[in-house]
């Protein structure tokens, strides 16, 4: 192997080879200890100057996978999937909201920041969302959306985007290196939930144009850039995307099946649909700029 694109990073024959004499020769660390040196080792840090150990923890986990390396058992379980294991169980408000949108404005967009609040999305995400929780590397924006009332309705949970879309690609018309470079301009709608006892028409939707609106401004504050354009993957077989395509997305096609770390270049998962909305006019110009502060 001269070099293997992975977790967004190339790694050499050498860098694998560090990997293996660490797992070897330190036999004491954990998987924490290791991902953090090898962010030190490689420089491997977020637009905050962070480094990114989550992201290299992702990466042994990958090797592993693909049968490169052979990590030390884990020492503990901290991911957030079962860190709020404890959380008690989301139970439906007195009175569930029901009725006409107009009925429960103002909404209220909650950033989730605090402990508790990462409690409630993993709750509810857990509990009832059909992909249940995992753990997201990387930058993320999550929201808790209230009535005015203070009855939680729903939560949408942004991430990073995937690392190649040939439909995205091919319509952005970005080469790989600007894409490896602006990537990070491009956020991820990994999960959406409407909570159960929500029935209020057109909340979906409403909510995706509200947050269409906001999330570049959220994010440029925690992460100090913006956003410019947003996606998500729809399995087709399970949903209609009425919702998205009602706000404003459009789609632009199927996914080849392929995982982003694939590495055998073969169908390992299902054909999804990808959906989309560019973030203001000159997206495609923001997109492919090089040298992109």
């Amino acid at each position: 192997m001269d070099e293997l694109r992975i977790q967004g990073r190339t790694l050499t024959a050498a860098d694998l080879a560090h990997v293996r004499e660490c797992l070897s020769g330190q036999p004491d660390w954990s998987r924490k200890r290791l991902s953090i040196h090898l962010a030190e080792r490689w420089d491997w840090r977020n637009g905050r100057g962070q480094l990114k150990d989550m992201a290299a923890r992702t990466m042994l986990l990958k090797l592993e996978r693909h049968g490169l390396i052979e990590l030390l058992a884990a020492r503990s379980r901290n991911g957030n999937a079962n860190r709020y294991s404890g959380s008690p169980p989301l139970a439906a408000p007195a009175g569930p909201p029901g009725g006409p949108l107009g009925e429960f404005e103002p909404l209220s967009f909650v950033p989730v920041c605090t402990a508790a609040q990462r409690r409630i999305l993993a709750q509810a995400l857990r509990q009832f969302h059909y992909l249940g929780l995992r753990q997201w590397v990387g930058e993320t924006v999550g929201y808790l959306i209230y009535t005015q009332g203070q009855q939680l309705l729903a939560l949408l949970l942004f991430g990073a985007a995937a690392w190649k879309v040939a439909a995205r690609d091919q319509f952005i018309g970005w080469p790989p290196k600007l894409r490896e470079q602006n990537l990070q301009f491009i956020a991820n709608n990994c999960r959406f939930l409407i909570l159960p006892w929500a029935r209020v028409a057109g909340l979906a939707s409403h909510l995706l144009a509200r947050v269409a609106r906001r999330l570049s401004a959220d994010w440029q504050q925690l992460y100090q850039h913006p956003i410019y354009w947003l996606e998500t993957f729809i399995e087709p077989a399970r949903f209609g995307a009425t919702c998205y395509r009602a706000a404003n997305w459009f789609c632009l096609g199927l996914t080849t099946g392929r995982g982003k770390d694939d590495l055998t270049h073969r169908p390992n998962r299902s054909l999804k649909e990808l959906w989309v909305q560019p973030l203001g006019r000159n997206f495609r110009q923001q997109l492919c700029r090089p040298g992109h502060e």
